[in-house]
């Protein structure tokens, strides 16, 4: 599992969509910096520096060749990423079935008792509710 620095330095490596074009790339073909440059209409310095949050984050490897460094996308890494968003949906999903659980118990007046009250509840005020809307004064 990712710690939580990795995940930060992942989720912002993929929060810009030319590190993530070239991600998608390099998995597919690995490519000198030069090449990846060589396709986006931005200076090569600037090509550069995105290789260089994607290497931070771990999603690429760079392979010196000759005078050439080859870019490649680390496919376990992607997979890491792909793992943590699958749990986090996970999550997610359980705290909405349960959300929707007891409003369906609440909807049927079979709900946790609250405040010794029986039968189907009452609703619950929203906070600020009590509070004008606004109109003339």
């Amino acid at each position: 599992m990712l710690q939580d620095r990795a995940v930060d330095r992942v989720f912002h490596a993929l929060a810009d969509a030319t590190r993530r074009d070239i991600l998608r790339r390099v998995l597919v073909d690995p490519a000198s910096v030069s090449t990846i440059a060589g396709r986006y209409e931005m200076s090569f310095a600037a090509v550069q520096k995105h290789v260089a949050v994607l290497e931070q984050a771990h999603l690429v490897v760079k392979e010196r060749r000759g005078r050439q460094q080859i870019v490649h996308g680390d496919v376990e890494a992607v997979r890491r990423a792909t793992r943590l968003l699958t749990a986090m949906e996970e999550q997610w999903r359980a705290r909405v079935g349960r959300m929707s659980v007891v409003l369906a118990e609440l909807d049927t007046g079979h709900g946790p008792e609250v405040a010794g009250v029986s039968g189907p509840h009452p609703p619950v005020p929203l906070p600020g509710a009590d509070r004008p809307t606004g109109g003339t004064s």
